[in-house]
């Protein structure tokens, strides 16, 4: 009987272990490279977007694409997502800060967890990462963001945004769910992070 205990405590060891199975050496840095383009490309994105809508459009002119519902609107936020902040004359300089030290925070991130087969959270963080530099690149640049996705319901105009602050929202929404229904994972995740698990080589 007790050996049957053994075996099985053995048994579920072996379950953890292939559970947090890591990948390393040359598939580790492919999985990563992979991540940093995919941000990348992101970026390329949100950025032809909104030079296309700055060649077409003077600001605050629109495109009627689904009538009284969905608009091209060209409009310049000194916020953030969403055009929060943008009523304050200190928003932006506050606003870049933050995405210049969030943007090496969570690049950092990615890096220590593409040995970690957490798929799921990295296309979040690649998704939240390619926003915040997208945006980011406005702020530096031009000192505001431009916006250009207009949705109106009836009276009410949803807050103008573009594929940046998409990006980001789709991002956070992504790692939260994650952690909401995987929390199991959050000591794994957190202690690969901070680089309290060793790797397996």
């Amino acid at each position: 009987e007790n050996n049957s205990i053994l075996n099985n405590d053995n048994e579920n060891a072996n379950a953890d272990t292939n559970s947090i199975s890591l990948i390393s050496g040359r598939r580790r840095t492919i999985y990563c490279l992979l991540s940093y383009f995919v941000c990348i490309l992101l970026i390329v994105i949100d950025q032809i977007t909104k030079l296309m809508v700055v060649s077409k459009l003077e600001v605050y002119n629109s495109i009627e694409v689904i009538p009284d519902f969905f608009y091209i609107y060209r409009t310049h936020n000194t916020g953030s997502a969403f055009s929060m902040f943008a009523d304050k004359a200190w928003g932006i300089y506050m606003l870049t800060a933050i995405s210049i030290i969030m943007s090496i925070v969570i690049g950092f991130i990615i890096f220590r967890l593409s040995s970690l087969k957490r798929n799921f959270v990295n296309v979040g963080l690649v998704a939240l990462l390619g926003g915040a530099i997208g945006n980011m690149i406005d702020r530096i640049r031009l000192q505001y963001v431009v916006d250009f996705l207009r949705f109106d319901f009836g009276s009410y105009t949803f807050p103008v945004f573009n594929f940046a602050d998409m990006c980001a929202v789709v991002g956070t929404f992504m790692i939260i769910g994650y952690f909401i229904f995987r929390s199991k994972d959050t000591d794994l995740i957190i202690d690969h992070v901070i680089g309290s698990k060793k790797e397996n080589k």
